[in-house]
């Protein structure tokens, strides 16, 4: 077992040793708001089972990472940003990764452009 120092913050989270606000949670993953948004609607989908980054998954993730994608559109639609949000998933330090749990940002409420959000 893991010391309580090696768990990411999103395994705290999804043990309930940090507080988020939760928006979705199933078997597999759960949805939290971000604490630092970039975006009128920013969530994040992370799913329970640990994978470090996106290059880290195979074929035998197939079938999570498929959950992942519908529940960002359930999570979409839920939220009201069906129409236009942007997935993000960032695959190591120099793309913007900062924790090393792979998780999906749901991004919306706004204009974008090719290079982020347009106020």
């Amino acid at each position: 077992m893991a010391e309580e120092n090696d768990l990411s913050i999103f395994e705290r989270i999804i043990a309930g040793d940090i507080p988020s606000e939760k928006i979705h949670e199933d078997e597999l993953a759960i949805v939290i708001q971000d604490i630092n948004p970039q975006a009128p609607t920013h969530v994040l989908l992370i799913p329970k089972l640990k994978i470090p980054r996106l290059v880290d998954a195979d074929v035998s993730h197939q079938a999570l990472l498929g959950h992942l994608l519908l529940l960002a559109g359930k999570v979409a639609r839920q939220l009201g940003c069906a129409d236009a949000f942007r997935l993000v998933i960032n695959n190591g330090a120099d793309a913007g990764q900062t924790v090393f749990h792979l998780h999906l940002h749901i991004l919306a409420g706004g204009r974008f452009s090719e290079g982020g959000l347009v106020n």
